[in-house]
Order: structure tokens, then C-alpha cells, then sequence
């Protein structure tokens, strides 16, 4: 009788890989919105504001509208400033492989407010896939896992940062 075999190093690495991609990917358009000279263009959050705006005004998610013209809108600063942070930060994590999981996680709940509103902004609905993709990779590396190449799967780092 044949033992299963188990996927190994490769796949093991190739997660790894993937979910460097994915902070990469995270990291790159969270440094858009740091101020000059420290971020890529367009720098600072001010290119933002007209893009919250429109994706307010052409939301069909009931009741996802009425939060954006009435919360959103009004305090954008704020939010277009959570959202740089949490893509920094989530960018990182995922590239050091520091709490995988848990940036994984944060990094899918990003994607899908993204997926919820700046993609109805794309009159493609093809192009729209672009914001979706994000989702779906999220939820795999949080499915699967930091991969073999990680911080958090050294002993210097405590428990609690581990996946």
C-alpha cells in the first residue's frame, strides 16, 4: 500500500513565493498614498477624495451607497488614511511572513472593500476582475499559510505574531 504523498518543498516554497507576491502587491499601493518624497506617485491621499466620491455616487449595493454618502464622504481623510496604513502594513507582514495569517486576513477584508466599491468606478465589468483577484488571493494565503521562507517560523518570534 502506497503512503500519500505530502506536497513538499516546492509547494511549500511556491506559497511562500505567492504570498511575498501578495504583500508586494499590498506594500505598492500603499505607498502611493505616503506623502512625497517617501511614496510613489501620485503621492499623499488628496487623489482619493474624487475617487471615494465617485464610487459613491455609482454604488448598486443597497444600504453600501447610503454608508458611503453618509460616513465615508464626510470623514475621507480618515479613511483613505486607515486604508494606507492597513496596506502598509498588511504589505509587510505579508512579505516577512510576520503573523501571516492574521495580514492575510486583514489583507482579504481590504480586497473586498475595494472589490465593493472602487470597482463599480470601471465601466468594464471585465476589468473589474482586477479588484476581485485580490480577494481570492487573500483567502489563500490565509487558507494556506506563511510557505516554507517566513519570519514567523523562526523560534525568535513569540507565539503570538506566528501564524
Amino acid at each position: 500500500m502506497a503512503t500519500p504523498r505530502r506536497a513538499g518543498l516546492p509547494a511549500d516554497v511556491w506559497r511562500s513565493l505567492f504570498r511575498v507576491g501578495l504583500g508586494a502587491y499590498w506594500l505598492y499601493f500603499g505607498a502611493q498614498k505616503w506623502p512625497a518624497p517617501y511614496g510613489l506617485a501620485p503621492h499623499g491621499i488628496g487623489w482619493m477624495q474624487p475617487l471615494m466620491e465617485q464610487a459613491a455616487r455609482v454604488n448598486p449595493v443597497p444600504g453600501l451607497h447610503d454608508l458611503l454618502v453618509a460616513v465615508v464622504l464626510p470623514n475621507w481623510e480618515l479613511f483613505a488614511t486607515a486604508q494606507a496604513v492597513a496596506e502598509t502594513t498588511v504589505g509587510v507582514l505579508l512579505i516577512l511572513g510576520l503573523a501571516t495569517r492574521a495580514a492575510a486576513l486583514v489583507a482579504t477584508l481590504l480586497a473586498l472593500n475595494v472589490s465593493l466599491t472602487v470597482a463599480f468606478t470601471v465601466a468594464d465589468p471585465g476589468l473589474r476582475w482586477l479588484y476581485y483577484l485580490p480577494l481570492l488571493a487573500g483567502l489563500e494565503v490565509f487558507v494556506n499559510g506563511a510557505g516554507a521562507l517566513a519570519v514567523d517560523r523562526t523560534r525568535a518570534v513569540p507565539a503570538w505574531l506566528r501564524s
